[in-house]
């Protein structure tokens, strides 16, 4: 599916970016597919790729937080599974001779949310500012991953942390972007890095202290099209697991239907009344600048 448009912008390089979305990165194989896509991809142009957590994560993370403010120990339980899919994850994805290093990095996150689920228990508070924090790591953790992954097939990425282009207030848990400090920092980077692949965590941001904020459930999608209107890339992708915007949604509808084309207005507009394929605010930057964007099916590319 295309919204269409285009104008052309010449000041930065030629670029596109890919998100991937929490079912395109569930596990080892879903991760080696969007891989196989991304191999494909760089070939063409310059690339930034977009990586949501793990399926289900986020949900995993809210549910270590939510528990440990009640006092309930049940959140250790939860944590110990949160530990061990990531593990697993990695140690299904990359050779045993590359595996160290993104162990010890996973260890080190979860130790990090594990501090912070325990001061949750100690206070019986979650805060939204801690909420975020928790979050994040969801991100952190999965795109740290996939970089790892692209690494070991001879890809060669640059793992670029989010909170250092994306500025926002201090709104914790759906935080409204501050385009005038985020733009210039986004065509700043991507003009001077000389990397021809990114790989960033999407979802999460930084207010102006320093305190990370996340852009709200379905907030990746909104990091691609934050990254791909500042930068004047070519086209959005957002790959997720339907084959475009729909009629209907195809768990509940038998005969819905791939729409070919559709404005930006009407994907908004289907977007507000429930359509998830996209999340409501994404298309708002792209569509000021006329900036194509394509849903594609990860497991049917």
């Amino acid at each position: 599916m295309q919204a269409f448009n285009r104008h052309t912008f010449t000041f930065l390089p030629f670029m596109q970016v890919l998100k991937f979305g929490g079912t395109s990165v569930a596990n080892a194989d879903n991760i080696k597919k969007a891989a196989a896509i991304v191999a494909e991809e760089i070939k063409k142009e310059k690339t930034v790729l977009v990586v949501s957590a793990l399926g289900g994560v986020t949900d995993l993370l809210l549910q270590c937080g939510t528990l440990a403010a009640q006092g309930n120990q049940e959140y250790k339980q939860y944590l110990q599974a949160l530990v061990q899919r990531h593990l697993d994850t990695a140690k299904a994805l990359l050779p045993v001779t590359n595996q160290s290093g993104v162990l010890s990095q996973i260890m080190q996150r979860c130790n990090e949310i594990e501090d912070l689920c325990n001061g949750v228990f100690l206070l019986n508070e979650l805060s939204n500012k801690t909420k975020d924090r928790i979050l994040s790591y969801g991100e952190i953790i999965s795109s740290q991953l996939v970089a790892a992954y692209l690494t070991s097939t001879g890809v060669a990425p640059t793992w670029k942390d989010s909170r250092e282009l994306i500025t926002t207030d201090s709104n914790f848990t759906k935080a409204a972007v501050d385009f005038e400090i985020t733009n210039p920092q986004i065509a700043h980077y991507f003009t001077t890095a000389k990397a021809t692949l990114f790989v960033m965590p999407g979802f999460i941001a930084v207010d102006k202290y320093g305190y990370t904020t996340t852009l709200g459930r379905g907030g990746s999608d909104y990091t691609a099209a934050i990254i791909g209107a500042a930068a004047n890339a070519s086209a959005v992708y957002i790959w997720t697991d339907v084959s475009g915007m729909m009629t209907a949604d195809p768990r509940l509808v038998n005969n819905a239907k791939v729409i070919p084309h559709i404005s930006y207005q009407e994907a908004m507009e289907l977007s507000h009344f429930g359509a998830k394929v996209i999340y409501p605010p994404t298309l708002q930057p792209l569509m000021t600048k006329g900036i194509p964007v394509w849903i594609k099916n990860t497991f049917a590319p």
